[in-house]
């Protein structure tokens, strides 16, 4: 006998897409069908319930077994996601012209009693997750799952869409390094993390870069043309330089192209910046590569599927254990419990001293420090 005494739920999937959203929610559908449940899909985050007209099928729609059939290798994510409709700082038009962030989350709690929703399944990272807290406190049954290709949600060893952002970075960048030597240039790959350096460092490493510049070390950027010069003086006359969207110099600020209300501040350029002051002060050409979107595209790796099926179906277990408030994370070998008030309290960045790190100092990486 269930301890859940659940008849019906709600999945939505927030923030960026990632390579293994489709996995996540097959595996909670079909897990939730075999406990006799019925699921529904929230379409676009929260913006199914706010906005039902822009759907001709419906802003809320059935999930089950025959729908989510086949998904699992696909990218993207069938319910479709946003990072602009947070039901807590809604994005809403005043008097005139002037717009102003309001609190429609109890919108979305009255939307759910009346759909007789007994829970909700949350999927996304530190700012989905954090929204759904919120939720749980206001006494909604909530499971999170961790998705980010930055890997920077707390409390899990890994999120899913990170090793698939990282093997294809890894891809991109040992690709440049032929057309790199071929012209004895530096290429200079600007990846996405936001404030993390998870995917520059791992993908970096893999890809036996010879500079990477993550958020968590600021650098210096006679350093990093000091290291490129002294590779030309072993006869490499080429290098590869891997840059984090967040990477910021000692002394300076993050690069931000654009922020706008309701959503977090996008984050880029700051692979031109370095492209141009390396080829300033070694004389060589430099090339930029920003990887950007690429990195969330695309079929999810083994590994993401895995997890992200492993995820789906321990979302609905935690609820029919009676489970509330917490995200499913991954404990090697097992995936358990946490909070969602400890996973999304702080950024989860690299360590400085990490062994990560400190195998690509051994290896002679620089970090421009």
């Amino acid at each position: 006998m269930s301890k859940s005494k659940i008849k019906r739920i709600a999945i939505n999937t927030g923030g960026g897409d990632a390579p293994g959203l489709n996995a996540v929610i097959r595996a909670a559908v079909v897990s939730a069908e075999k406990r006799g449940w019925e699921v529904y899909g929230i379409r676009d985050g929260y913006n199914g319930l706010f906005l039902p007209e822009r759907y001709p099928e419906g802003g809320v729609i059935r999930l089950t077994r025959k729908n989510v059939r086949g998904i699992t290798h696909l990218g993207g994510t069938i319910l479709g996601t946003t990072n602009k409709g947070n039901p807590l700082k809604y994005p809403t038009k005043g008097k005139g012209d002037k717009w102003y962030e309001k609190d429609r989350s109890d919108e979305i709690l009255r939307a759910f009693k009346k759909m007789k929703i007994d829970a909700l399944i949350a999927i996304g990272g530190d700012g989905s997750l954090s929204i759904a807290n919120e939720f749980a406190k206001k006494g909604l049954r909530v499971i999170g799952v961790p998705k980010t290709i930055d890997n920077d949600l707390d409390k899990t060893v890994i999120t899913f869409g990170f090793d698939t952002a990282v093997s294809f970075a890894t891809d991109c960048i040992g690709r440049l390094h032929s057309t790199a030597q071929a012209h004895q240039r530096v290429m200079v790959v600007e990846v996405m993390g936001r404030y993390a350096g998870w995917i520059a460092l791992n993908s970096g490493i893999s890809g036996t870069a010879d500079v990477i510049l993550i958020p968590e070390i600021p650098y210096d950027i006679n350093k990093v043309a000091a290291k490129i010069k002294d590779r030309d003086r072993g006869h490499r006359y080429f290098s590869i330089v891997v840059v984090a969207e967040g990477a910021k110099a000692i002394g300076g600020s993050t690069s931000v192209i654009g922020k706008e209300l309701g959503r977090a501040e996008r984050l880029g350029g700051i692979g031109e910046t370095v492209a141009h002051q390396i080829q300033d002060l070694t004389g060589k050409e430099t090339r930029v590569v920003v990887l950007g979107h690429l990195l969330r595209g695309g079929a999810p790796t083994t590994f993401d599927r895995l997890i992200s099926l492993r995820f789906g179906a321990a979302a609905i277990r935690a609820l029919d254990e009676g489970k509330s408030g917490v995200m499913v994370a991954l404990d090697p070998p097992t995936v358990r419990y946490v909070p969602l008030a400890d996973a999304t309290h702080r950024m989860k960045t690299v360590p400085p001293n990490c062994d990560t790190v400190l195998t690509a100092r051994d290896l002679g990486i620089s970090f421009g420090d």
